[in-house]
């Protein structure tokens, strides 16, 4: 059902109401799109509209309630974004517009599957943090490089295009996520041919099940790296990662999920060099040895 609230929200000269579906998204950009309202005037789970159009929402069959019951409403279905949550989203919405201007459906479509409730770790956060290491990355390798391979990262200045592509495939790297690799990148990477006509990018979220990039490419060494930046947070943050990830296995029984976790860290420290980049390697490598040693302690043998 689509609910509006009474215009009581003052903003640029006029009252504003909250439009909200208690269903889905999905009828509610329907409903909006019927009215013609754009998707500028989604803000991630309700449309803003003007004093001047409540009439017009009534009328096209919108049910008017008071403000309260409608947060109540929208509680109630799911579909509402904590506080707490909301600044994270909104700064990858306005990324995201700023890398496709216009683009609000693939964005929109993208945060509600960052945002599925069984997602602890591999959330909004961490698109977020995986976005602020490719930042990160780029910025301190602005430069011409002289080096090569896994040692050292392949040459010449990053353009904007590969720029762009590397950060789109971060966007889809888990878009899908059900915990199972490398099925989640196969379809992550399928998601984002359907919605971009890149296959670089879909190579490059499939390059995400393994962390393995071609020495040579440079791109694919970004993703990489930047993916895996959380290894070398700082000790509090990467401790709270551990927490989150096994949140996101909370139906595995311990025993069994001591022994995969193991298994993974021991392969991340028996690569010949856990980042791809020279600056990666400065930056995190060090402090990722030092954290995956300590979690190994904690697992135990």
């Amino acid at each position: 059902m689509i609910l509006v609230d009474p215009p009581a929200w003052p903003a640029h000269d006029t009252l504003w109401s909250h439009l909200v579906s208690d269903h889905s998204l999905a009828e509610l950009h329907d409903f909006a799109a019927g009215l013609g309202i754009g998707r500028r005037a989604f803000d991630l789970d309700h449309y803003d509209i003007p004093a001047d159009r409540h009439a017009d929402a009534v009328a096209a069959g919108a049910v008017a309630i008071g403000g309260g019951d409608l947060t109540r409403r929208l509680i109630a279905s799911g579909l509402r974004v904590p506080g707490r949550d909301r600044a994270v989203l909104k700064g990858l919405r306005r990324r995201w517009l700023a890398l496709r201007p216009g683009d609000h459906a693939t964005v929109d479509d993208l945060l509600v599957r960052w945002r599925e409730p069984h997602r602890t770790y591999h959330g909004p956060t961490h698109l977020a943090e995986a976005l602020a290491a490719l930042d990160v990355l780029t910025g301190a390798e602005a430069g011409p490089s002289t080096s090569t391979g896994r040692a050292g990262t392949a040459p010449g200045t990053l353009d904007d295009a590969d720029r762009r592509t590397a950060e789109l495939a971060l966007w889809f790297h888990d878009a899908v996520h059900d915990g199972r690799t490398p099925q989640d990148e196969d379809a992550s990477a399928a998601l984002a041919l359907a919605a971009l006509g890149d296959p670089r990018v879909a190579e490059l979220i499939r390059m995400t099940a393994r962390h393995d990039p071609d020495p040579a490419d440079r791109v694919a060494a970004l993703v990489s790296d930047a993916d895996l930046a959380i290894l070398g947070a700082d000790p509090a943050r990467y401790d709270e990662y551990t927490r989150q990830v096994r949140a996101e296995y909370a139906t595995v029984p311990d025993d069994r999920f001591r022994n995969g976790r193991r298994a993974v860290l021991e392969q991340l420290l028996d690569l010949p060099a856990l980042y791809a980049t020279d600056e990666g390697r400065r930056r995190w490598s060090a402090r990722a040895e030092s954290n995956l040693r300590r979690e190994l302690g904690v697992l135990g043998p």
